[in-house]
C-alpha cells in the first residue's frame, strides 16, 4: 500500500472512530464495471454478515452500483473490506 492510500484509511478510521459507537451501521457505497463476477465478488465479501445489498445498473447498463448496509464491529473492520474488495478490476469505491 502506498503511503497515500495508507494515510487516507489512516483518516477515514480516525473520523470513523470520532463520528461512531462500535458496532455501528455503515453504507458501503460501490461502482463496479457491469460484470456478474465483479458484483458477485463484491456482494460475497458481504454474505456472512446480514448486509442488505441493493444493485442498480447504469442506464447504459456499463456500471453496477453497489450500495451495502450492514452492521460493522468497528472502524477496523470497514477498512478491512474496502481493501478486499479494493483488488476488483474497475472498482470504485465512493
Amino acid at each position: 500500500m502506498d503511503k497515500k492510500t495508507q494515510e487516507f484509511y489512516e483518516r477515514l478510521k480516525e473520523e470513523l472512530d470520532n463520528a461512531n459507537v462500535w458496532p455501528a451501521e455503515y453504507l458501503f457505497k460501490f461502482i463496479v464495471p457491469t460484470d456478474t463476477e465483479k458484483v458477485e465478488r463484491v456482494e460475497n465479501a458481504f454474505n456472512d454478515l446480514g448486509a442488505v445489498i441493493k444493485t442498480t445498473q447504469s442506464k447504459t447498463g456499463k456500471f453496477t452500483s453497489i450500495s451495502v448496509d450492514v452492521t460493522m464491529s468497528s472502524s477496523q473492520s470497514i477498512i478491512d473490506k474496502y481493501l478486499e474488495v479494493s483488488d476488483i478490476e474497475g472498482i470504485i469505491s465512493l
